[in-house]
């Protein structure tokens, strides 16, 4: 019951919903989906851990670049379930057509760029 009460709580909103259809084309870092929401850094970080919390993404670091796919094969079921039904219900709205667009602009951006204004 936790595990399916943590997913729906993740997939309660909208920026975290829109995180997770950035991600089904592949891992991005977070500098990348801190651009394409366009929310302060530590909103997204938050969003993520949300997300991660669920077992929705999973993380790696690579020196200092934090990096977030999708959830793979050994996450548990109701989890695959729930992104696979995510993806399936919200890859034909404009939201997400519109966020695929500016993600191919993100996706071309260099990182240390993307980056310099969050470093203090």
């Amino acid at each position: 019951m936790r595990r399916v009460l943590g997913i729906t709580k993740a997939l309660s909103d909208e920026s975290r919903l829109r995180a997770l259809m950035a991600l089904r084309g592949g891992e991005l870092c977070l500098c990348q989906l801190i651009e394409l929401l366009e929310l302060a850094p530590s909103t997204v970080s938050k969003h993520l851990t949300i997300l991660q919390d669920a077992r929705l993404v999973e993380r790696r670091k690579q020196g200092r670049w934090a990096y977030y796919r999708l959830a793979g094969d050994a996450a548990p079921r109701e989890v695959r379930q729930a992104i696979d039904w995510v993806l399936a219900s919200l890859q034909e709205t404009s939201a997400a057509r519109a966020d695929a667009v500016k993600l191919e602009r993100v996706r071309r951006s260099d990182l240390e760029e993307l980056a310099a204004c969050y470093r203090v």
